[in-house]
């Protein structure tokens, strides 16, 4: 029984095997439980394997190369129109194995385990984040409701909120007091938690040589910067800087029809906690630093007049997501004036 595709429907417990022969014809397609599937795909001769970019394919498909297979990770949405019928396990088993011998279909690279750590500590110190601001704004509100107000912003909050604890002479009632020095205290921890996550982050980042190099261009940090390496890697999935931009949705959506095309806002797609850095950084470097760096007001600030503030913005986010690809994959110095060189 020679496989030519196998196509896993991954799931928690259950995963649904569906291979295919050199003619496209269904072998088999019958479940696996968990414990059984490392020990079944063992036994098989190398081949193809496809799985849908979700939860756990990255391990998935790290285990499986390691046994000699070649792994393909198909996107989710480019699986979803293969699916005949009423939705099942071996349906959706059969649409992978369709979706992936598809041609021109941009398949998802399978991460490291160093670049899945980075995005890890991404993600909790992004939750430690969200909890910082919910527990700042709760205590200026709950502040207001005995007259007390507190300074804009988390930092002077922090230093101003022990001075309003010990001042006897407002309307805090003791509860509240009580409850309010509660909250403060939670929320020093989750600041320090934010910090003890940043500092994993850039000694995991060091690694990669980019890590500092990206760094150097204006409105890309140390959470750009090791968030953009743990979401592309080597960046040898694309073959030119404008498939990044697209693929963070960063570039317009297209709608054409009779001959004409109309470009609408951006798409919004791939990963949203990386466009967000890269569109926050450009926003910064716009309010704040186009006076010191003349080539790259030179660049953006025609887009700007022309086409409004927030699409100047996008547009500088765009560039510096396609610049960074070409560090990463070429190693090559930023260089500034040629970088945002005006055009002929």
């Amino acid at each position: 029984m020679k496989i030519k595709l196998l196509g896993i429907d991954l799931a928690k417990n259950v995963f649904q095997l569906c291979a295919l022969n050199q003619a496209n014809k269904v072998l088999f397609n019958r479940t696996v439980r968990r414990a059984q599937l490392r020990s079944t795909i063992a036994k098989l001769e190398p081949t193809t394997i496809a799985m849908e970019a979700c939860s756990s394919a990255h391990y998935w498909g790290r285990s499986f190369e390691a046994m000699g297979h070649t792994v393909s990770l198909v996107p989710a949405q480019h699986v979803t129109p293969f699916v005949r019928g009423g939705k099942s396990d071996a349906r959706d088993a059969l649409a992978i194995c369709e979706a992936a011998q598809r041609p021109n279909i941009h398949l998802v690279p399978i991460k490291t385990v160093e670049q899945q750590d980075i995005q890890l500590l991404h993600r909790l110190r992004q939750r430690q984040v969200q909890h910082s601001t919910a527990l700042a704004n709760q205590i200026r509100s709950l502040g207001r409701e005995y007259g007390v107000i507190f300074p804009t912003g988390i930092r002077p909050l922090i230093s101003h909120l022990p001075e309003v604890l010990e001042d006897g002479s407002n309307e805090l009632s003791p509860v509240a007091r009580h409850a309010l020095a509660d909250q403060y205290r939670c929320l020093l921890d989750t600041r320090q938690a934010m910090g003890a996550f940043l500092l994993q982050i850039e000694q995991l980042a060091a690694q990669y040589p980019a890590y500092n190099d990206l760094q150097i261009l204006p409105g890309i940090g140390p959470m750009t910067a090791s968030a953009y390496i743990a979401a592309i890697g080597n960046g040898r999935q694309f073959k030119r800087g404008r498939q990044v931009g697209a693929w963070l949705g960063l570039a317009p959506r297209q709608y054409g029809t009779g001959g004409e095309l109309k470009l609408g806002g951006i798409t919004k797609s791939g990963d949203r906690h990386l466009r967000t850095l890269m569109i926050h950084g450009a926003r910064a470097v716009i309010c704040r630093g186009l006076k010191t760096r003349p080539e790259l007001s030179q660049w953006v600030q025609p887009i700007i007049d022309r086409q409004g503030f927030n699409k100047g913005v996008v547009a500088l986010a765009n560039k510096l997501a396609r610049i960074s690809w070409v560090i990463v994959t070429t190693g090559e110095p930023f260089d500034m004036k040629q970088a945002f060189k005006p055009a002929s």
